[in-house]
């Protein structure tokens, strides 16, 4: 039996199309080709306002993500309904663990007390890693500083599995791993990220280049953004750097433009600026629906 050209033609775009709908949703040619020049190991964009995935590379691959384990940090603490304006009194030993492990600080001077709020300040801005362990040790349950800090640190899990972040887990508050299971991907950070940008706690600390933050004894402590971002792209709102000796320089970051809303994630960067500002040039251009803040997953914060 022949078969017309037509016919023929016509049989070989059904199965073309047959092809493409078995591979999964279609994706347009020029939001497939992503950013160019991206030298991140683990890179992803994800829109706020539909949770459209727009862009990935190696963004299912496992990887330690230093400090911007601070987003989650940062999110366990607004969402467990502890009151923002408790203070907290610095004990010793944050700033002994800083100096043992040679971590980064928002220099906290013991005996000096500082609500949560506050703190959230130290932990995002200077990347305090006493910050940290002063918010876990508030926030976690237990009779002492070790149970608290372990029982945070199970907290954190547990909302990584809430928000679907079936790739990660926390063995740490801060991103200084001592077993090397303190892992995500770049696809779960960016989930993590968009959950970050719904409470305003978060969003304002993390958006914020400094701040002048008073304790309860007149100190003032004065912290500035590690995220060299913000105020050299417009309209970056944050979230979060990270450097480590295994996982690189990171970065959780997010920018508002044009009623757009974009997270975006770089995991081990040699460039993260130059990637982040390439992967916010290029998804900003694409036609994704305009933000709608009712959408975002709300962080379940008590102001």
């Amino acid at each position: 039996m022949r078969v017309s050209k037509r016919a023929r033609r016509t049989g070989a775009v059904a199965v073309a199309a047959g092809a493409l709908l078995a591979a999964g949703p279609f994706v347009f040619p020029a939001q497939a080709a992503g950013p160019s020049g991206v030298k991140a190991k683990g890179a992803f964009l994800l829109d706020n306002s539909s949770g459209e995935e727009l862009w990935g590379k190696g963004s299912d691959t496992k990887r330690q993500m230093a400090s911007t384990t601070k987003v989650m940090t940062a999110a366990v603490v607004v969402s467990s309904g502890v009151d923002l304006d408790r203070r907290v009194t610095v004990k010793k030993a944050y700033r002994d663990y800083v100096t043992k492990w040679g971590a980064s600080t928002a220099d906290l001077r013991t005996g000096d007390k500082l609500k949560l709020r506050q703190l959230l300040y130290g932990l995002l801005l200077p990347s305090g890693c006493d910050a940290a362990y002063a918010l876990a040790d508030a926030v976690g349950k237990g009779g002492s500083t070790s149970a608290r800090v372990s029982s945070f640190i199970g907290k954190m899990n547990a909302k990584a599995r809430q928000l679907g972040m079936k790739n990660t887990e926390f063995d740490s508050f801060d991103g200084i791993s001592k077993k090397g299971r303190n892992q995500s991907t770049a696809r779960d950070m960016a989930k993590l990220g968009r959950y970050a940008l719904g409470s305003t706690n978060i969003r304002k600390a993390a958006k914020s280049m400094s701040t002048k933050q008073k304790a309860t004894n007149g100190r003032t402590y004065t912290w500035y953004n590690t995220n060299r971002l913000l105020g050299s792209y417009q309209g970056v709102i944050g979230i979060k750097t990270g450097t480590g000796t295994k996982a690189g320089p990171c970065l959780v970051f997010a920018a508002e433009r044009n009623g757009r809303s974009i997270t975006g994630v770089l995991l081990n960067s040699s460039a993260r600026y130059t990637d982040a500002k390439k992967m916010l040039d290029w998804s900003l251009q694409q036609k994704t629906p305009k933000l709608d803040l009712r959408s975002l997953p709300e962080g379940a914060e008590r102001d």
